[in-house]
């Protein structure tokens, strides 16, 4: 099993993510002998995993069901245990494209934090490009050497374990792209200019509060980025619901149902339009935003080395 590449068969070992429903899921290790309780009832490894194909659905020990998907990036960032606050795929999205990733690049993170970003970043630069993250935290940076290696893609990524402001990412003129997202962004400018390639390298710096933007800006225009800009992304969700609104009395329904001969008490018309303007209500689909929507998350400043 690998986050980067597709495997059919869930092995001993793998990493799976069990499905019960799109508000519910979690990841699991994958081991012989082992078992998973759910409110569906338990799940038994050796019987209900081992062998199976990725997808496949998976009864549980009190007759319920769920699913067992093959791990992505995106699934990970849904439910990776939090060590720090992370980036979700709203923000990953545009990063990705903002700063030109592609097969083969090299990119510079700090910090590692909980990994949601890094395996994104990981993915999208296989196989032939690496990742080098930086985390100041000891433990932290354990952890996700060890993740990565679990996920099969240790490889593809470098773990540092040092203060990026003081000592930099490791690298110099190699990098295609740099990422920051640590406290004080605009003392690891120079850190990031010197790991960017000697031109056009991307840096991405991500700041929850407008005052470490304007300090960054401010940083990389003394360092000579260019191309620096700002942004903010929002997502709005919408359900979908049926609604059910009164039919306006335009004192025309009763004279067209008579002349064209409908009969109310006729149990085939009760489903028809007209049945629903006799009622009063007809309903129909609609999309309607969420009531409490998850505003801003933070400020992702871009800007091109020169």
């Amino acid at each position: 099993m690998s986050f980067v590449e597709y495997g059919d068969t869930i092995k001993d070992g793998d990493t799976a993510i069990v499905f019960l429903g799109h508000e519910s899921m979690f990841p699991v290790k994958v081991q012989h002998g082992t078992v998973t309780q759910t409110k569906y009832g338990v799940i038994r490894h050796s019987t209900d995993l081992i062998g199976k194909k990725y997808g496949s659905k998976v009864t549980c020990s009190k007759g319920g069901w769920v699913f067992v998907l093959h791990p992505t990036p995106e699934l990970w960032t849904m439910n990776l245990p939090h060590r720090t606050q992370i980036l979700y795929s709203t923000d990953i999205s545009i990063i990705t494209m903002m700063l030109e990733l592609k097969p083969g690049s090299i990119v510079c993170e700090s910090g590692t934090g909980s990994g949601s970003l890094s395996h994104a970043l990981i993915r999208t630069v296989a196989p032939t490009g690496h990742l080098y993250t930086v985390e100041f935290h000891q433990q932290r940076a354990e952890k996700a050497r060890e993740e990565f290696r679990e996920h099969g893609v240790e490889h593809l990524v470098t773990v540092t374990n040092q203060d990026v402001c003081k000592n930099g990412f490791g690298v110099s003129n190699l990098a295609d792209a740099v990422f920051l997202d640590i406290p004080s962004p605009w003392e690891a400018i120079a850190h990031a200019k010197s790991a960017l390639k000697a031109e056009g390298g991307r840096i991405c710096s991500f700041s929850p509060c407008i005052e470490q933007v304007q300090r960054t800006c401010l940083a990389m225009e003394e360092y000579g980025f260019t191309e620096i800009n700002t942004l903010e992304i929002l997502l709005r969700v919408y359900n979908v619901r049926t609604i059910s609104l009164q039919i306006p009395d335009l004192g025309i329904a009763a004279e067209d149902n008579s002349s064209t001969g409908f009969d109310s008490s006729n149990p085939s018309h009760q489903g028809s339009p007209c049945a629903n303007l006799q009622q009063g209500t007809v309903q129909f689909k609609s999309g309607v935003p969420l009531r409490e929507v998850v505003g801003h998350t933070g400020y992702l400043t871009f800007a091109t080395k020169s």
